[in-house]
């Protein structure tokens, strides 16, 4: 009988950045009133499942957001730089109208997902899905057939998911992205025969009414 991992990746609630529409990467933007709204709201949709960790970026936003679950879990959160979203170098900290006129070329680039270019000191998806990934493996492996929450940003929930799916083993790698709004969460049964499971991408039933 095979023995199988839930994997939840859980998006941060809105950070003062994201609602100010501006880049934030590995800037320490902290929520927004809504985002710790949206934090306390799905760590109670969340309280009633058993979860084995309780995992974050060690940025604040994520932190502020997978505080209350852990709290409600009883867990100790631990933090992983590994986690934190992609890094946009000289981009970060810019609205998007102003990256888009100051650096074109690596906005365009970010634009079309493409998947090896690395941003003016920044990273590259592949530099992020390398540090990220690796993480996530290791925790699948230390909690095999346990419940893991992980709080993360919405370009590295994309690379996850895309990594869990198989989808970056191809050869060439077609220009795709899943989108995750705040609190969005992804869920995903990891068996150890292989086999992959889908429940839920970008679910935010429970922030309904805010």
């Amino acid at each position: 009988m095979s023995l199988t991992t839930h994997v939840l990746l859980i998006r941060h609630g809105q950070s003062q950045g994201n609602a100010e529409g501006r880049f934030g990467g590995h800037t320490d933007t902290p929520l927004s009133p809504r985002g710790r709204d949206e934090g306390r709201r799905t760590a109670q949709a969340l309280a009633s499942e058993p979860f084995s960790a309780i995992v974050c970026s060690d940025l604040a936003r994520a932190i502020e957001t997978a505080s209350p679950l852990a709290k409600l879990a009883g867990l100790e959160l631990q933090t992983a730089e590994a986690f934190r979203e992609r890094s946009v170098g000289v981009m970060e900290g810019l609205t998007f109208e102003e990256a888009a006129a100051q650096h074109p070329e690596h906005y365009a680039a970010l634009l079309r997902r493409d998947f090896e270019h690395v941003l003016l000191g920044g990273e590259s998806y592949r530099q992020t899905l390398d540090r990220a990934s690796r993480k996530l493996d290791k925790l699948v492996e230390q909690y095999k057939g346990g419940r893991i929450a992980i709080f993360t940003h919405t370009g590295t929930i994309c690379i996850l998911a895309l990594h869990i799916m198989g989808a970056l083993d191809a050869p060439e790698l077609k220009p795709v992205w899943i989108a995750s709004k705040n609190c969005g969460i992804s869920r995903f049964e990891l068996r150890d025969d292989g086999f992959v499971r889908v429940l839920a991408i970008n679910d935010t039933c429970h922030l309904e009414g805010l």
